[in-house]
């Protein structure tokens, strides 16, 4: 037998299909129906097998318990939206909601009103999407911060500044006072509140500081030596999606013959890739797992209690590591 209609309910039960959709729309509209009816619906219903169409449903209530990710960055491949996707996961299944995964198109990004609301990944979400989907009033949470739009867009993220003033702070009671820091060229909100961070420990701690922006290209034996030179003891690499910057500056350092952290600290602001060999990199952890759990919290706020949306900034633990080293 095919999928059970609401006519065929009428007819088992010998009423019209006017009342079967009343009965099992839980009669929202108040229509006067004796409990025998009722009921007898319902036993139809339950001799039939019927199962509710889940569209149809959806049509009817404006709430589904369905919370939309629409992701524009690696996730499903072990980049640094796995862990964040693995946090949306167990929060929304704590809170009794399903997930469902847009593809990352920017002329569709409308579909996500599918949805109850929609938690958006990535740094590459087209801004006049979000910009549009915040004038309907739709419920939106973006992982990360974001800037544009005049701050209004919901955000999670983790607080890069604070986490990266305190890895220069533990390298001013070392006693280093030259340091460089290599960021990307990419001026993104996470880099800027990383330089931010630097910056400011270092001034208050009366540290000499040059910031490098670079993609790691060209940075050979020469330039760590030249560095070395100019009195640099520490170095501090920006944490980035490919790894190619720390990748680029570990092997320079090797060149060059640099022990670390013997005669040269180093710390990746953030964790460095997977795999990396060696002592452990000092730094901090960025909590991706549970800003994917604060982004779930922060939507169903939205949806179910109607809260306005106020952004935060989780905490990122310290990493002691092994090389940060007292300057000689």
């Amino acid at each position: 037998m095919g999928r059970v209609r609401q006519a065929d309910i009428a007819r088992v039960a010998g009423v019209s299909q006017a009342t079967v959709s009343v009965v099992l729309g839980g009669n929202r509209t108040g229509v006067r129906l004796s409990e025998r009816t009722r009921l007898r619906v319902l036993a139809a219903a339950e001799q039939l097998g019927y199962v509710p169409d889940p569209v149809a449903k959806l049509l009817a209530s404006s709430r589904n318990n369905l919370f939309g990710v629409c992701t524009f960055t690696s996730a499903f491949t072990g980049g640094p939206g796995h862990p964040v996707l693995a946090g949306i996961e167990a929060e929304a299944a704590a809170l009794g909601k399903d997930l469902i995964m847009f593809t990352a198109d920017p002329d569709r990004i409308g579909r996500v009103r599918l949805a109850d609301g929609c938690l958006f990944l990535g740094r590459h979400v087209p801004a006049a999407a979000l910009g549009e989907l915040l004038a309907a009033g739709f419920p939106i949470v973006h992982i990360g911060r974001r800037s544009d739009l005049g701050g209004r867009v919901p955000s999670v993220d983790a607080d890069y500044a604070a986490a990266s003033a305190e890895v220069v702070t533990r390298l001013a009671r070392a006693g280093h006072r030259r340091v460089r820091y290599l960021r990307e060229p990419d001026d993104t909100p996470p880099a800027r509140d990383r330089e931010h961070g630097v910056r400011t420990a270092a001034a208050e701690a009366g540290l000499t500081l040059t910031v490098t922006r670079t993609d790691g290209a060209g940075l050979g034996a020469a330039t760590i030596r030249g560095w070395r030179t100019d009195g640099m003891t520490a170095l501090l690499v920006e944490e980035t999606e490919t790894g190619a910057l720390f990748h680029a500056t570990r092997r320079a350092l090797c060149e060059a013959g640099v022990s670390v952290p013997s005669e040269l600290s180093l710390a990746v602001l953030g964790r460095p890739p997977s795999g990396t060999t060696g002592p452990e990199i000092s730094g901090f952890e960025v909590p991706r797992r549970a800003l994917g759990r604060a982004a779930v919290r922060l939507l169903a706020a939205q949806v179910d209690r109607g809260v306005a949306p106020a952004s935060r900034l989780l905490d990122c633990p310290p990493v002691a590591g092994e090389t940060i080293a007292a300057v000689r």
